[in-house]
């Protein structure tokens, strides 16, 4: 597996074609330049070894080597450290990864850790645009921020589409202890994709309010759009999960509601067999003075009163709607 995926000079915001690693510190210098350098997973000798070229702090080195940060924004002198937390949709479930970022006024340098998509994408459209590059590494950062956040969009479609197959088993009644099951684990995945959405909000809003070189004025709309995606997310993932806790509520609802129809009905047939248990009982006791008892339409006429009393009460229980 390749670690050093790209390491790209930009003058003017044109590449200048790849750079080797030991040619960086003497490409930082030129004017008008920054180094884009993309990383898969480094281990710590590259790592020390770009700290060395660059210049950069200790810590942001062994935050950068572990891939288990928080999302956040942190400042070093005249450098940035930021944790980005990626996800995408693949086998047909959520997949996490995170993105560690260096920017600085020369420089910009991106640590993917984990299950990610790939950068090239972001690369290409922003060599596109030159004159954004031209004014430095805050393009590049927005680039790779609003590529994080686009793929935050189909997991939240697909927890939207299992969202509605759930609703759907809920109210046809299909509903069973798994269903119930399967409503925690979503609440569960969406609040794992909010908890990597909300973070970029509060990120963007700094880059914005607290970094003018870096985020120009002109790249103020671009990071606005980034901010609007992310706060979409999070609305969406909070409007999903109130509509579970609904759902799961529901599904109780009906459950009971079952239940007491079950209830209804066991009570109701208990009642119509009660009344041929007693008639029966009582002529079962052997008693020489019993009604009907030497007649011979005795037997035959106790059964019609006990089957016309069943059917009574039948009749009563049905439009009671109780069977």
């Amino acid at each position: 597996m390749t670690t050093v995926v790209d390491c790209v000079a930009y003058r003017h915001g044109q590449p200048q074609g790849e750079l080797a690693l030991d040619d960086i510190s003497e490409a930082v210098k030129q004017d008008a330049t920054f180094v884009w350098l993309g990383l898969h997973e480094p281990d710590l000798p590259l790592l020390r070894k770009i700290q060395e070229e660059f210049g950069l702090h200790e810590l942001a080195i062994e935050d950068a080597q572990s891939a288990h940060q928080r999302p956040k924004l942190e400042e070093y002198g005249d450098s940035l450290f930021i944790v980005l937390h990626t996800a995408r949709w693949w086998d047909d479930h959520m997949q996490l990864g995170e993105t560690h970022i260096f920017v600085g006024a020369r420089y910009f340098i991106t640590v993917r850790h984990g299950a990610s998509h790939s950068y090239h994408q972001v690369r290409a459209r922003c060599e596109a645009m030159p004159q954004h590059l031209a004014a430095g590494p805050g393009f590049a950062l927005y680039g790779i921020m609003d590529f994080v956040v686009d793929h935050y969009r189909p997991v939240v479609d697909a927890f939207e589409e299992r969202f509605s197959q759930l609703e759907a088993d809920v109210f046809k009644e299909r509903s069973d202890r798994q269903t119930i099951t399967r409503v925690y684990q979503l609440k569960r995945e969406l609040l794992k994709l909010r908890n990597l959405a909300a973070p970029v909000i509060d990120i963007t809003n700094q880059l914005m309010r607290l970094h003018p070189d870096l985020v120009t004025r002109d790249l103020r709309a671009y990071y606005r759009d980034v901010l609007d995606h992310a706060t979409r997310v999070t609305r969406t993932t909070d409007s999903l999960r109130e509509m579970l806790s609904d759902a799961l509520q529901v599904n109780l609802a009906l459950m009971s509601l079952k239940q007491n129809e079950v209830v209804k009905a066991l009570a109701s047939w208990g009642a119509i067999l009660a009344l041929p248990t007693m008639v029966f009982s009582m002529y079962g006791m052997n008693f020489r003075f019993m009604p009907e008892l030497q007649s011979p339409f005795g037997y035959p006429l106790s059964l019609l009163a006990t089957g016309l009393g069943c059917a009574w009460l039948y009749r009563r229980f049905k439009r009671a709607g109780w069977l």
